[in-house]
């Protein structure tokens, strides 16, 4: 097949890799011509995903309409703050039956929309298809078995990616529950840097294993203010992702936890980052979607606290420690 993904970060060239590797053409595009030209001079994506060759079944192009180019299935792979406005480039140039994946994960930081939502929307395509699940791009292009989830409405879609992603290394499984995927793709990271201040504070095992067991109960609330099904959770785009982005050395989500578990700043911690942290974007739209459907997400509200507010990070330990006593099972 003819596969054109859109977002030349590490995770969309580690999915070119992989679709190449499948024996697909793939065409990668990325926003910056000098960049581009670099990558194809090396052969190499240098900047967010070194040491890892790019097959020459890849093609490489910042042209939108070149990146289309007969392309039999469009992967948008930016991160979750720019989602909007790179699907902005191509609209009206997709079919509206086309196969449309998005690798993002994420809730958009000015709507709080689901990044399959966006896509639909902005390129007038029906079910979109949200790829996830725990699946580090480092990992993923080297060969390294992994397993993830397709979903989407229309279950044609979902196998079909299926079909395609596939392979000696990967294995998708589907699902009819986007929401409940996205939802808690998004709410991972703000979790992961949760369990990074906990690590840069110095504490061990059984504060971070209380913490991802605790995000689950946050997650599954909002999943189901979005009609998302709690059960999804318990696949790998929840308790899955959860435990790779809390525990991995790949995740930056968790070193900038553990920066700030240190005392550094959030400012000078992003300053000095090439690649993106999803989860401080996202703690501000979780934030505001605990306010705005009144649920109790404690973990992920002093997690924006730390970010947003200046919040001490030991403060928030305490006051973790300190909420009323209560069953485990009560509201979940």
């Amino acid at each position: 097949m003819k596969i054109a993904i859109i977002g030349d970060g590490g995770w969309g060239t580690a999915n070119a890799i992989l679709l190449a590797n499948n024996g697909n053409d793939v065409t990668l595009w990325g926003a910056f011509p000098a960049y581009i030209e670099e990558m194809k001079a090396k052969r190499e994506n240098v900047k967010f995903l070194p040491g890892v060759a790019l097959p020459e079944r890849i093609k490489l192009t910042a042209d939108c309409k070149e990146a289309l180019a007969g392309a039999d299935a469009i992967v948008f792979a930016p991160p979750s703050k720019y989602f909007s406005s790179v699907c902005s480039l191509f609209k009206g140039l997709i079919s509206s039956d086309a196969l449309v994946v998005s690798l993002t994960k994420g809730l958009c930081e000015l709507t709080n929309r689901r990044m399959t939502e966006i896509a639909s929307d902005v390129l007038s395509v029906k079910d979109v298809v949200a790829l996830a699940g725990p699946s580090h791009a480092e990992e993923v292009a080297r060969g390294i078995p992994t397993a993830v989830v397709a979903a989407c409405r229309d279950e044609s879609k979902s196998l079909a990616v299926q079909r395609i992603w596939s392979g000696p290394s990967f294995r998708v499984y589907t699902s009819n529950d986007p929401a409940g995927v996205e939802i808690g793709g998004a709410i991972k990271n703000v979790i992961a840097l949760a369990v990074g201040c906990s690590d840069g504070m110095g504490f061990g095992d059984n504060t971070r294993a209380a913490l991802i067991t605790r995000a689950l109960s946050e997650m599954s609330r909002l999943v189901l203010e979005y009609g998302g099904k709690k059960e999804t959770l318990s696949g790998l785009s929840g308790i899955g992702d959860l435990i790779v982005t809390c525990t991995s050395v790949h995740s930056r989500n968790h070193r900038v936890g553990e920066r700030l578990g240190r005392g550094e700043k959030i400012a000078d911690i992003l300053s000095s980052m090439e690649m993106v942290a999803e989860g401080v974007w996202n703690s501000k739209v979780v934030h505001e979607l605990a306010k705005k459907f009144s649920v109790e997400m404690p973990i992920c509200e002093l997690v924006y606290a730390v970010c947003y507010e200046s919040y001490d990070a030991k403060s928030a330990v305490a006051s973790l420690m300190g909420r009323d006593l209560k069953s485990e099972m009560l509201n979940q």
